[in-house]
């Protein structure tokens, strides 16, 4: 299911880019051609990307690939093509702690303002012996879609925007202990190597006060996301996680927020900790984004206690 699913996405990546090149030929072409032939205005809306939407309205790139802040996901649609247009995508994170480092890159595309596909790969290692050679990866392909109201647009009524989606996640083994005889996260306890989170988001742009509420119920039975498998020994089950995030856009093109999500706690091997960020994001044109944060994650895996904080970096780019 997930290769289909995979290939698929990869295939819808495809065609937007071949029809974005058709666009680009025709309106080249249209600015030496005679004036009986056909305007830009007579390509149809659908095949160029609008750009209509309000700057820092289509969120981030989250550490799993949808669209919203750094640790959740938003109900709002990646990039900024309205419901006429489409939008794109593609981000680099860094996280690094005092003994682990995470990095995420992928890319995401917004369709009518009503879909959202994205595709995402993570990498987890370390740096503290024994685990300095620790390398473990992640691919997750993401859908999202919209399912009620209109975050920035209904501003007479309290009702948010609504969207639902999954995150379909396959875990590649653990590299860097085969001296341990440790390659997979079932020898860690973890019951299964892939799994998928469900999720349902709200959220509220409140234009008058320049503030953003989200709110986020995942589904999930992730340890640290899926990067040590799904499932364990002490829980197998799907659990409700509560997020959150508020945002403050302090100017037009600049937002302070903070962050919040709820964690499982499924392995013996790991007593895991909800994960927090205070993060600081800016939208120097609709084209790219630079968000900067703090966060704490807790201790991972019982044999390093420490309490792992620190920075967080991502960049993105795209329409």
């Amino acid at each position: 299911m997930y290769l289909t699913m995979y290939l698929k996405n990869r295939a819808l990546q495809a065609a937007m880019i071949s029809s974005f090149a058709m666009f680009c030929q025709q309106a080249s072409a249209q600015t030496t051609a005679p004036a009986s032939t056909s305007t830009l205005a007579d390509t149809p809306s659908s095949m160029r990307p609008d750009m209509g939407k309000l700057t820092a309205t289509g969120g981030v790139s989250q550490l799993e690939g949808a669209g919203g802040g750094g640790l959740t996901p938003w109900a709002l649609i990646t990039g900024y093509g309205t419901r006429d247009s489409y939008g794109a995508n593609v981000h680099y994170t860094q996280v690094k702690t005092q003994d682990y480092g995470l990095k995420t890159y992928g890319v995401a595309v917004g369709i009518a303002d009503r879909v959202e596909l994205s595709l995402a790969k993570q990498e987890f290692t370390g740096s503290l012996a024994p685990l300095n050679s620790l390398n473990i990866q992640q691919d997750i392909l993401g859908i999202k879609v919209k399912v009620a109201g209109d975050a920035v647009y209904d501003q007479d009524s309290w009702m948010p925007q609504v969207a639902v989606g999954a995150m379909i996640k396959r875990n590649n083994g653990i590299g860097g202990l085969g001296a341990l005889g440790v390659t997979n996260v079932k020898q860690l306890g973890a019951k299964d190597d892939r799994g998928v989170d469900y999720y349902a988001s709200a959220t509220k742009v409140f234009l008058e006060q320049s503030l953003l509420l989200n709110g986020t119920l995942r589904m999930t039975k992730a340890n640290q996301m899926g990067i040590l498998g799904f499932g364990g020994d002490k829980e197998d089950k799907y659990k409700p996680m509560l997020e959150g995030s508020a945002a403050y856009l302090i100017t037009r093109k600049l937002a302070l927020g903070a962050e919040y999500r709820m964690k499982p706690r499924n392995l013996s091997v790991d007593n895991e900790k909800d994960y927090y960020d205070v993060f600081l994001a800016y939208f120097p044109t609709k084209n790219v984004s630079i968000t900067a944060a703090y966060a704490t994650l807790g201790d991972i895996t019982v044999f390093n206690p420490t309490n792992q904080r620190g920075f967080y970096l991502s960049l993105q780019a795209g329409f």
